[in-house]
């Protein structure tokens, strides 16, 4: 009796261990059509993909070929419904004032400006339109095709090196083929971690983004080189010039500008890979010293890595040389971040060029601030391109590219821009923080040219027999260059009817908000600014 109930106790264990493993596998049998097949691995028959099998053939039939009777299915449409979709503030304008707007708060953003354009169902990467409005949503002056000059530090593969050490992350004609002149690298590089030895083709060109960075080199004559850059600060290397790189306590990170388009980070000259790259004997001969000395040598190159702390007194890292130490005009540093800004009622701009920094002998830059609303004046370059990098804030930016093609783009901070000689060009604010924008030339001076300043130093009838604008458009004009003009924060002022005045309101609120840090008050001011809106 014992024996029995055993083994009825085992036969009910194992049917219900077993039978929820078997149901569970005929109802994934069933759901994803596993295939019966004598072969190992059920899918494939011996000769290959088993076609004649009663599931669904791969291909189709040849009925389905040419002319079908009542395609047309009413549930697909190209069009998006009203409902299901709201323009921007300033969107609906008309096209040609080119109002600027955003799809910030915008759910199912449509390239629609004033009556051009029309709806887009998809499929869509929304984030791409929102970042991009005017491209998506072009104003109407922009016509033909410019070459492309926009991109996005986002988008280029960030090179990651062991222990957190640091990562780079660089653009070229890969990138932007237009981009011929300049190539830049953003570089960071961890506490104490050291960009290793090197030198390149290139002449190099940096602004420090944050933290610090202590630099050293030494010249053909035998000139050593040692100083202590900071954020806003600028060095400069000629091509074939070695030098070595250290962040400091807080870590470092910094745009390398090269003159050449087609530059390439990895194609740097390495003190590891020259070693690795002669024999032990030559390594011997030429240093004079025991083979036994490169037995710990690197086995592949370091490019960034982590290294010892470096001593707080710059002076004990000053290695004199037989040329002496390079100084004066013949520095590699200049700390841009001391200069004095040049203000205007926009914003400010910073000039540096070879008048200031002569050893930089082809590199010519601004470093411009542009307020809320403000622009950079439209101008352009006559001698060389413009490499740009936007530090903050959000722009866009207007190119006229000879003789008729024009374009509209956004940017952001991370984003590189590039504008081809004598292309006219603005940068306008269109975000609610101040704009910092890195402008780069090839020229042995920092120039442009003011269309506000040309059209005034012009005699009057020769304007107004050629745009057809009155004597108060010409009167307002200034005889010398503005280089950032102050603007309404407002951006759809200008759009028609009660959209403007909404958004004139909501900034109005805005700012008191900030401005009045007491509930008290700023209800008070809320209420005087709602009773001036138009009832």
């Amino acid at each position: 009796m014992i024996h029995l109930c055993i083994l009825i106790m085992t036969r009910t264990f194992m049917l219900r261990l077993c039978l929820p493993i078997f149901i569970l596998f005929s109802t994934l049998q069933r759901s994803y059509a596993l295939p019966h097949s004598s072969t190992p691995y059920g899918w494939a028959s011996a000769v290959g993909d088993d076609e004649s099998s009663v599931r669904t053939p791969l291909r189709g039939a040849s009925s389905l070929l040419g002319v079908v009777e009542n395609e047309v299915n009413s549930k697909s449409s190209g069009e998006v419904s009203q409902s299901a979709f709201e323009l921007g503030l300033g969107q609906g304008a008309n096209a040609d004032i080119g109002i600027p707007f955003t799809f910030k708060d915008v759910e199912n953003p449509q390239p629609i400006r004033g009556d051009l354009g029309s709806t887009d169902p998809g499929p869509r990467t929304y984030a791409y339109d929102r970042l991009n409005p005017n491209t998506f949503a072009p104003p109407g002056s922009d016509s033909g095709e410019v070459t492309q000059g926009k991109w996005p530090l986002g988008l280029s593969h960030n090179r990651i090196l062991p222990g957190h050490a640091g990562w780079s992350r660089q653009e070229n004609t890969d990138d932007l083929p237009g981009a011929t002149a300049m190539a830049g690298v953003d570089m960071k590089l961890a506490p104490w971690a050291y960009r290793e030895l090197h030198w390149h083709q290139a002449n190099e060109w940096s602004l420090v983004l944050n933290g610090s960075v202590r630099v050293q080199t030494m010249n053909e004559d035998g000139e050593t080189f040692t100083d202590d850059v900071t954020a806003g600060d600028v060095w400069y290397f000629p091509s074939g010039v070695p030098h070595s790189l250290q962040a400091l306590d807080e870590g470092a990170e910094f745009m390398l500008v090269f003159d050449q388009g087609d530059f390439s980070d990895g194609g740097t000259s390495l003190i590891t890979e020259m070693f690795l790259r002669n024999p032990k004997e030559v390594l011997s001969k030429n240093f004079q010293a025991p083979l036994s000395d490169f037995d710990e040598m690197p086995q592949d190159q370091l490019y960034i890595f982590n290294g010892t702390p470096a001593p707080k007194n710059l002076s004990e890292q000053i290695v004199p040389g037989p040329g002496g130490v390079a100084s004066g005009n013949s520095s590699y540093t200049y700390h841009l971040s001391k200069q004095e800004a040049y203000e205007t009622p926009g914003g400010s701009i910073k000039i540096i060029d070879p008048i200031s920094f002569p050893i930089a002998k082809m590199f010519s830059a601004a470093l411009v601030t542009i307020k809320p609303g403000a622009m950079r004046e439209i101008h352009w370059h006559g001698t060389s391109d413009e490499w740009g990098f936007f530090l903050a804030g959000n722009a866009r930016v207007s190119v006229y590219q000879a003789p008729t093609s024009g374009a509209t783009i956004d940017f952001s901070a991370g984003d590189i821009s590039y504008v081809k000689a004598t292309a006219t060009h603005y940068i306008e604010n269109t975000g609610d923080e101040d704009v910092v924008f890195l402008e780069m030339l090839q020229a042995t001076r920092f120039t442009d040219i003011s269309v506000g300043q040309w059209l005034k130093l012009t005699p009057k009838e020769i304007i107004k027999d050629t745009l057809h604008v009155p004597d108060s458009f010409l009167d307002n004009l200034s005889a010398n260059k503005q280089y950032v003009i102050q603007g309404n924060r407002n951006l759809t002022a200008l759009a028609d009817g009660i959209i403007g005045l909404v958004v004139e309101f909501v900034v109005a609120i805005d700012e008191a908000r900030v401005r009045f840090t007491d509930d008290a008050h700023f209800f008070f001011v809320f209420l005087f600014l709602f009773h001036c809106l138009p009832h």
